[in-house]
């Protein structure tokens, strides 16, 4: 996005927009009629959500014995998912808290969707630990609060409990950060609407009247949020690699799989945010906004992370080889050449093989592979999971226990349905709020413009003295 100053000293993006044409350009999608892709995504989306609720409804009424759980496999699609969707929601944090922290200017044109991804993927993951409960309507039982049962408390020990923790409150610190970034945005809306819509903007805007010290107040909670989040990127997916980490089941019991999983996560969430801004600047027209630099800057992030956890892949299979113990050595053979084969392979070729063609610029900066290879990435973080679980859990200690999982359709169509609830939610947020944050565009425009302009006194300076 290259900076230029016109006559009268006002910073102009490509094609010589003003703060205005800005304004114009990114508030658009949400006033004018919905155009022909948006209602046939929309459609679909909320086909897949009906889809879901029918089979949450099932699995409620009927059981979990409607999936295909066993005694040997007691986790299969359901925690695959929660974990799946724990990945993606990590990106919309380390997009908005941790670049914010570094003062990296790339982020402003993908944060504000990324953090609403982050939301909708939490909201996603968080219930299939719920539904795994069997009977739902006990839910509260996970948290610990004084109550009539006497001395019968939640299990502190257990890393299942301290994701309640992990969860709850990275939610809690991602909605404050995405709605305090929409505060001045929605104000922005506001002053563009009439009748309920600018009431009902009113009323999410605080009253937002761009004073100093609205923006001061603004810019000091930006940065709390920010370091509160900050560590947050960190510990969520290090305490969810804990419910595998902790165990002593084979496969499972090591030390690498904190940072293992952070990555991963890392890894998935910038492909999915990819999958969005790849098609929300296409559907909505915000080339200008959402450019070639910001996608390149996304994939060296993926190149980065997806070559992490290639090497956590061969040092888990290197320390198996290595310890002698012959349980570790199974458990690692198995992934591979078990009957969950093909999964690894997918695993492999799509997470370690596939992103080493971000080496080059071209393909960087392409709009087709960085689309096929988000959709990829996902895949493959998807398969990991699920070899993570499903192939340790299916062949244990004892030979006469070993099973074969494989899921039922209401395990298919909860995970299905899941992807329609996100993206039902992710096209209403487009519908109703700045999918790119209208005020940090133009911060950033403004800033590269007092440069230009300081960079040209300086010349035109030096000029005089010359001349003199």
């Amino acid at each position: 996005m290259s900076t230029v100053v016109s006559p009268i000293r006002e910073p102009l993006i490509e094609g010589g927009k003003t703060y205005h044409d800005i304004t114009e350009d990114i508030a658009a999608p949400t006033e004018r009629t919905p155009s022909v892709a948006w209602v046939l995504a929309f459609m679909v989306a909320v086909s897949g959500l009906a889809l879901y609720v029918f089979c949450l409804g099932w699995t409620i009424w009927n059981g979990i014995g409607t999936w295909n759980l066993n005694r040997t496999i007691g986790w299969g699609w359901d925690i695959t998912n929660f974990v799946w969707w724990i990945g993606i929601g990590h990106a919309g944090t380390l997009i908005s808290a941790i670049l914010l922290l570094f003062r990296q200017k790339w982020r402003t044109g993908v944060n504000r969707a990324a953090e609403a991804m982050t939301i909708f993927a939490v909201m996603c993951a968080g219930q299939f630990p719920l539904i795994h409960m069997g009977r739902i309507w006990l839910a509260f039982f996970i948290f610990p609060y004084p109550n009539t049962r006497g001395p019968l408390w939640v299990n502190f020990n257990s890393p299942l409990l301290w994701d309640v923790f992990a969860i709850s409150t990275y939610f809690t610190v991602s909605l404050l950060f995405w709605y305090t970034g929409l505060v001045p945005d929605l104000a922005t809306l506001r002053d563009r609407s009439k009748g309920l819509r600018r009431k009902l903007y009113d009323f999410f805007s605080f009253g937002w009247t761009g004073s100093a010290k609205h923006w001061q107040r603004w810019e000091s909670l930006s940065l709390v949020l920010a370091g509160l989040a900050t560590p947050l990127v960190l510990s969520v997916h290090t305490i969810v690699s804990f419910d595998f980490a902790t165990s002593v089941i084979p496969g499972w019991h090591t030390t690498i799989f904190p940072p293992y999983f952070v990555a991963g996560a890392i890894f998935s969430g910038f492909a999915m945010v990819q999958t969005l801004m790849v098609l929300t600047r296409k559907v909505l027209n915000l080339q200008e906004y959402i450019t070639l630099s910001h996608i390149e800057s996304m994939n060296k992030v993926i190149l980065v992370t997806g070559s992490i956890v290639g090497v956590a892949y061969l040092t888990e299979l290197f320390i198996a080889w290595y310890s002698g113990y012959i349980y570790e050595q199974f458990a690692f053979y198995n992934r591979v050449f078990g009957p969950y084969y093909w999964a690894y392979i997918g695993m492999m070729s799509c997470n370690v093989l596939s992103p080493q063609i971000f080496w080059f610029k071209k393909i960087r900066r392409s709009i087709f592979w960085t689309f096929v290879m988000s959709i990829f990435v996902n895949i493959g973080m998807w398969f990991e999971r699920f070899v993570i679980i499903a192939t340790t859990l299916a062949r244990d200690y004892l030979p006469s226990s070993w099973s074969y999982y494989s899921p039922t359709w209401v395990e298919i169509g909860l995970f299905v349905g899941t992807l329609g609830l996100f993206f039902t939610l992710y096209l209403i947020f487009v519908r109703v709020a700045p999918v790119i944050a209208i005020a940090e565009v133009k911060a950033i425009l403004k800033s590269a413009g007092d440069q230009f302009t300081g960079a040209k006194a300086q010349q035109h300076e030096g000029a005089q003295q010359q001349a003199h």
